[in-house]
């Protein structure tokens, strides 16, 4: 069996995983340029392009999401 990693696709990461990916209730009915999540049952997430949901998705550890909506909250990003 494959390990999860960032780069893998994320039609891989979902056969491998289960993952269920969900988008922002931000992101409008109709999607557009949005980002989906799933929360891994190992405490990891993945992240995909919502227009490109085969292409690869990006592997986070929960100590590496929790410091990225940190610091979204904190305004670092804009």
């Amino acid at each position: 069996m494959s390990e999860v990693s960032s780069g893998m696709s994320a039609t891989e990461l979902t056969a491998l995983t289960g993952a269920q990916w969900v988008k922002s209730s931000r992101s409008g009915p109709t999607g557009g340029n949005c980002v989906e999540v799933a929360f891994l049952a190992d405490g990891q997430v993945a992240v995909r392009n919502s227009r490109h949901r085969s292409g690869p998705a990006l592997v986070f550890t929960a100590t590496e999401w929790d410091a990225f909506l940190g610091g979204a909250k904190d305004g670092e990003f804009g």
